[in-house]
């Protein structure tokens, strides 16, 4: 017995440390919690359950994971504080027991170009030093692997004052391992002349076809006709040599437009900084659409896209280079460090090899390191941030998850269990927001929030273990153990989508007929193709809707009504009962509050200290300028009416003097998708994953086309809502559209006319058909492990 345990146990006595095992939180009213008062054992299992919109994610993110970031910033110096994020505190009364906490979300990773699996792990850093010792030739440090990392040459005459001063020529060099060419990105742009102007017109007569620049705009157009450089009305196909390379090419260049000084710069340059340079998906739809039209994207003919230099493809361990470690599936990469014998890098490869078991045994084995960070799910990023954490030596920290499931089969759901509760076994408190039964199950501790969402929502209904979830009468404990039945009868196919040769990514020359007119879902493991198979190999033409899991954008401004289009007929509506302009009745125009700019709070920078935001005393949050206010439809004010939630909004715009029949069609198509809860007004930025996924679906539901396909529609959904999703479905189909979904949650698989499952396993693994069917015939054969769970599922 150690000296510790025996100087314990001679006291007989517990350690007053030993008293603080419990998070308290008391007072929590973030979002809309509703005075919310728990205590959360440390060093177990915690999953919190409850409908969407329910208060999970503002107790656990927004209130205890919140908190303790805010009070770990506060422990570095004012210096270091200035440079970091300021954080708010919590509207909370008192927490307390907090420890370190370690936030895993879905968040996307960033869309970097230069962002990869490898990168935004530990993963690519050390194969890189591996090749840096191991690689023959021999070509540099490290940095010789980086595509990051630009190399470098310069001299000249340096000074060294020691004792009379002595001049001397130095040269300085640093090998990198970025290609020149596309500078680390693996892809060349090429730009399309013929769609960024006319050339059969002048500058004058308005030859430019860009978005946004007019023949008058100062900032562009009167740039190119008045600099000098060019003649404004001549036709640009007629422009001499000179004239062209000033158009196109020319370096930015001062220049004087009556009087004004501005910046003449070639056009090609002009373009790739203003639409080039930013996130193609943060751009406003029809800037996109030139951007696509515009552009085209190729693999870098010298790097062959693997990003890297000649000199870093050259070098070589037992015949394979970084590029081809990196583009290996990552379950075969670590079977190629085990079998390298090194005792001069046991440990780096011992590090090296621990972390890619450690892809393999999350479920991420068959990606790539050389896959970009943007192209991964929400629940493939959140499993990458996970990698880090497996490892660490760290006990007694908070760990927070949101939804770990997302994305996964029900055969790699038991792995995910596993290495939360090994989390837990290390001594930490583990807290994860959760819809899944089977995660459900291993809690130590269950806190259920509801009742309902939003206003209905924000208490604790139940706190206990799993049993007493299941015998609390609440929502979630009644439907803890729900199952979808298999149909008793399917419908009848009214024609086929033929795919043929199918080869995107690791599918392998797949051909299939998709029958149309019913539901079909498309199942599978992660990694098994499904995705490739449905969204990157159906024929263009093929009139298809589809809403995938890219996220949707949106700033504190942003909310339900400005994405969906519904503040629009809204602002109409109001203008017309009352004889104004719309533009009134918005808050990004002219009817902001003139305090605040329509934010609603005001944002006031403390200096060294933490800025704050405080509710604007002009408006008092309503956002608009008092004089709109007066004006009113059906008896509300316009912040009255954003203030309401879909449901009842959808009854106010039904009759009345404030009918508006657009407004009434869109708040339907929200309820339709289960959003009735949502206030029109709610910044989309407090919105969880699966709340704005199903207010794209919602946005979508107008569109004409005769296929839908969606892609796992159950994110983020309540075990309770999911019929309601069930009977969405059915009503999309008996409206004569074909509905395709890729899922893995077994009520839509069961509820399904056809299943279409690959595999049989991921990544090289994976990519082919092993089964079609009905759902009866997929549980009968017990042939896939999709069958196996299902059959477990439906209890057969």
């Amino acid at each position: 017995m150690s000296t510790v345990l025996k100087s314990r146990s001679q006291a007989g006595a517990a350690h007053v440390a030993d008293s603080h095992d419990l998070i308290r939180v008391h007072g929590a009213r973030e979002n809309n919690l509703a005075d919310v008062s728990i205590e959360i054992p440390k060093r177990r299992l915690t999953v919190f359950t409850g409908v969407s919109g329910s208060g999970k994610s503002s107790l656990v993110f927004d209130t205890i994971a919140a908190e303790s970031r805010r009070l770990i910033n506060e422990t570095y110096s004012t210096f270091v504080q200035g440079f970091m994020p300021t954080l708010a505190r919590p509207e909370v009364d008192v927490l307390d027991g907090l420890t370190t906490a370690i936030i895993i979300d879905q968040q996307r990773m960033g869309a970097d170009p230069r962002s990869t699996v490898g990168t935004a792990t530990d993963a690519n850093a050390m194969l890189r030093i591996l090749f840096s010792r191991l690689g023959k030739p021999h070509i540099g440090s490290p940095n010789a692997f980086s595509f990051n990392v630009a190399s470098v040459k310069a001299s000249g005459t340096i000074t060294v004052e020691r004792g009379a001063g002595k001049s001397t020529r130095q040269t300085f060099t640093r090998t990198g391992g970025m290609c020149p060419r596309c500078e680390g990105r693996g892809s060349v742009s090429d730009i399309d002349l013929s769609q960024l102007y006319d050339d059969s017109k002048s500058i004058a007569e308005g030859a430019f076809t860009i978005p946004g620049w007019k023949s008058d705009s100062w900032w562009t157009v009167r740039t190119y006709a008045e600099s000098g450089f060019l003649d404004p009305h001549k036709p640009i196909r007629k422009f001499t040599k000179k004239e062209m390379q000033d158009f196109l090419y020319r370096e930015p260049t001062k220049v004087k437009v009556e009087g004004v000084n501005l910046t003449y710069e070639g056009l090609i340059p002009k373009v790739q900084r203003s639409f080039l340079a930013k996130d193609k998906e943060s751009l406003q739809p029809h800037i996109r659409a030139f951007v696509e039209r515009a552009v085209t994207f190729t693999t870098c003919p010298d790097c062959g896209g693997t990003r890297l230099s000649e000199a870093a493809r050259s070098s070589k361990i037992n015949g394979v280079t970084i590029a081809d470690a990196c583009a290996m599936q990552i379950s075969d990469l670590a079977k190629w460090v085990h079998g390298l014998a090194e005792p001069s890098v046991a440990p780096l490869l011992a590090a090296l090899g621990h972390t890619l078991d450690s892809f393999v045994e999350i479920g991420l084995g068959y990606l790539s390191l050389d896959r970009p960070a943007g192209t991964l799910s929400g629940g493939e990023a959140q499993r990458t941030k996970m990698i880090r954490h497996l490892g660490s030596s760290l006990t007694d920290a908070t760990y927070v998850f949101d939804e770990p499931t997302t994305g996964l089969h029900p055969h790699d759901i038991a792995r995910m269990n596993d290495l939360l509760l090994r989390l837990r076994d290390k001594g930490n408190t583990v807290l994860v927001v959760e819809h899944e039964p089977d995660t459900i199950a291993i809690a130590d501790h269950v806190v259920d929030l509801g009742p309902g969402a939003g206003a209905a929502g924000g208490t604790v209904c139940f706190q206990g273990t799993v049993d007493g979830l299941r015998a609390s009468g609440t929502v979630t404990g009644r439907h803890l153990d729900d199952r979808v039945a298999l149909k008793k009868s399917v419908r009848k196919p009214t024609g086929t989508l033929e795919i043929r040769g199918a080869t995107t990514h690791n599918l392998r020359g797949v051909d299939v007929d998709i029958p149309l007119g019913v539901l079909v879902a498309v199942t599978g493991v992660a990694g098994s193709g499904k995705s490739s198979l449905v969204h990157g190999s159906i024929p263009p033409g093929a009139d298809v809707v589809s809403v995938d899991q890219t996220p949707i954008r949106g700033s504190r401004r942003s909310n339900p009504a400005t994405y969906t289009g519904l503040l629009e007929p809204i602002r109409k509506a109001f203008a017309k009962a009352n004889g104004v302009k719309p533009a009134l009745f918005s808050p990004n125009s002219e009817g902001a509050c003139p305090a605040c700019n329509g934010a609603g709070v005001l944002y006031t920078d403390l200096g060294i200290m933490a800025g704050v935001a405080t509710t604007c005393e002009e408006c008092e949050g309503r956002r608009f300028d008092a004089s709109v206010l007066e004006y009113h439809l059906g008896g509300r004010d316009i912040s009255e009416v954003l203030a309401m939630p879909v449901s009842e909004a959808r009854e106010f715009f039904g009759a009345g003097a404030a009918r508006a029949p657009a407004a009434h069609t869109i708040l339907g198509r929200l309820m339709d998708v289960g959003l009735g809860y949502l206030s029109l007004g709610q910044p989309l930025t407090t919105l969880s994953g699966g709340e704005r996924q199903r207010l794209k679906l919602a946005t979508h539901m107008g569109d004409k086309g005769g296929v839908w396909v969606l892609d796992e529609p159950t994110t983020g959904l309540h075990l309770a809502d999911v019929t309601h999703l069930l009977g969405l479905l059915d009503r999309l189909v008996d409206a004569g559209r074909s509905v395709i979904v890729v899922e893995h949650h077994q009520a839509v698989m069961a509820h399904a006319d056809w299943i279409i499952d690959l595999g049989p396993g991921a990544g090289h693994d994976g990519g082919r058909i092993v089964f079609e069917g009905t759902p009866a015939d997929l549980v009968a054969a017990r042939s896939t492990l999709t069958g196996e769970h299902l059959a477990a599922y439906v209890g057969r």
